[in-house]
């Protein structure tokens, strides 16, 4: 392979991986404002166990998310050193503010977050919790501007030429404010409440299946299911304003996420297909004119298409067209199934409906699928350009680095990684089985008579005792 091709290999797996982790501690930190919100309002103990118990969650998830972070940087100045010095002082002044502004925030907070139960008051705790969240958000939105300075670069002008150009900051807030970040901050936000609710709803609905932590994993449910509907839903006008902005500034992408290759003609909105790039004809299931209905709100509109651009501007076709409609698909799936599942609890009947319970379960990997199928359609859908119109990625290559350098970092980063994700896996799934503290099945059941417990299929006889959920609880710390 060629040092491009492995370079670009090798950051798509370290970015991949690390944004496992970003949209949990987003969304998760939302989860954990309303539990511990509703613990103030009714000072129901149960929350405080709610709030204890994802609140050591969210700093694993935030630990193994910062390690698997720093890494992409060091990639910046090894592979990618042309690069570096091209969007230098973009990404150096947004990810500086990323750094004071949201990580010291989130991290800062984190440690009252964890250790101060019992030393600040419940308000101030509170107050940790919304900082928490909201620093979390902070380092999504200078993260999300620097990338979308990238796909829509303004408030700069080039400094230099050949090897040594770079770009250089003229207005501030017109970089911030790109044509594009808005519609995308929005976007990547909402699928991170959906991956963090998700979370909380998989947890929840098997500890419901094996009868274990019954009433707070319903309270848990519910605070979660009300997120992942508002979510979902809200996917769909971030989508299209986002699709909208594509239609403008990247309208080869847009073309790309269609396979829509005419030069200038009324587009189809595929909800399926294959494309061939050689006959650059679509195999699939469409709706005529969909596409040129949803940008120009006219059925017959003309919208751009790939024949109007050089064959080496294009992206590659196929591969985005089905990474797009995946993750529409995605996307439509979880509104259909937080939908349901609120038509049912509103009924009283979700609880009872079993199957239900078991797709939540497995449904946490969707809004995850979701947003790397996302990611490769919005990255690979701007290639040839590292910085769209501007800055080729094969340009942006470091000169000196050579295959063999790529590829011996590329199966380090594999086996660190792959560690890490083992290790990550193995702590989640110790706090899951272990659950929230204080022996809250046995209190959950106290007021049965010892036949009544018995014979109640939903109360686990491995609850327990308070001291030992405290010795539990000092360990996990």
């Amino acid at each position: 392979m060629s040092v491009e091709t492995l370079a670009r290999i090798q950051f798509a797996f370290t970015i991949a991986f690390h944004y496992i982790y970003p949209p949990l501690s987003i969304g998760l930190g939302v989860v954990l404002v309303l539990m511990e919100g509703m613990f103030l309002k009714t000072r129901n103990p149960m929350y405080e166990r709610l709030t204890r118990f994802w609140i050591r969650i969210f700093a694993l998830i935030f630990g193994i998310g910062v390690a698997t972070g720093i890494v992409m940087e060091f990639e910046f100045g090894t592979n990618w050193a042309t690069y570096s010095r091209y969007v230098g002082d973009i990404f150096g002044s947004a990810l500086a503010a990323e750094g004071i502004f949201a990580f010291a925030l989130e991290s800062g907070f984190l440690g009252v977050l964890l250790f101060g139960w019992n030393r600040v008051t419940p308000r101030v705790h509170f107050f940790s919790t919304v900082m928490v969240a909201l620093g979390s958000m902070f380092s999504a939105i200078w993260i999300v501007v620097a990338n979308s300075w990238q796909q829509t670069p303004a408030g700069f002008h080039i400094v230099g030429t050949g090897l040594t150009a770079r770009a250089e900051i003229t207005d501030f807030w017109a970089m911030v404010f790109n044509p594009s970040s808005v519609d995308r901050l929005s976007h990547a936000i909402v699928g991170a409440f959906l991956a963090g609710s998700f979370l909380v709803l998989s947890v929840s609905a098997w500890y419901l299946l094996k009868g274990r932590f019954v009433a707070s994993s319903q309270a848990a449910f519910k605070i979660a299911l009300l997120v992942a509907t508002l979510a979902g839903l809200g996917q769909l006008f971030t989508g299209h304003h986002s699709a909208n902005g594509v239609a403008v500034n990247q309208p080869a992408k847009l073309a790309a996420f269609e396979g829509h290759y005419a030069a200038s003609a009324p587009a189809n909105l595929y909800l399926l297909g294959w494309v061939n790039n050689k006959t650059h004809k679509v195999t699939g299931l469409s709706i005529p004119g969909g596409l040129s209905f949803l940008v120009h709100q006219d059925l017959k509109a003309p919208v751009r298409g790939l024949d109007s651009f050089r064959p080496e501007d294009r992206p590659p076709v196929n591969f985005v067209f089905q990474t797009y409609h995946l993750m529409v698909a995605i996307g439509v799936t979880l509104i259909g199934l937080t939908l349901l599942a609120s038509f049912l609890l509103w009924r009283g009947r979700l609880w009872r409906t079993r199957w239900l319970l078991g797709v939540f379960v497995g449904a946490v990997l969707l809004p995850q699928l979701a947003n790397q199928l996302g990611w490769y359609s919005a990255e690979v859908g701007r290639q040839p350009w590292v910085v769209y119109g501007l800055l080729r990625t094969s340009a942006a290559l470091s000169k000196a680095v050579t295959a063999g350098q790529v590829w011996f970092s590329l199966i380090l980063f594999t086996l660190v990684y792959a560690l890490l994700f083992a290790l990550f896996l193995y702590l989640l799934n110790k706090k899951i089985q272990h659950g929230p503290d204080e022996g809250e099945e046995l209190s959950e059941s106290s007021h049965l008579s010892p036949a009544s417990k018995r014979n109640n299929p939903v109360i686990s006889h491995d609850a327990p005792t308070a001291s030992g959920a405290a010795l539990s609880h000092v360990s996990d710390l």
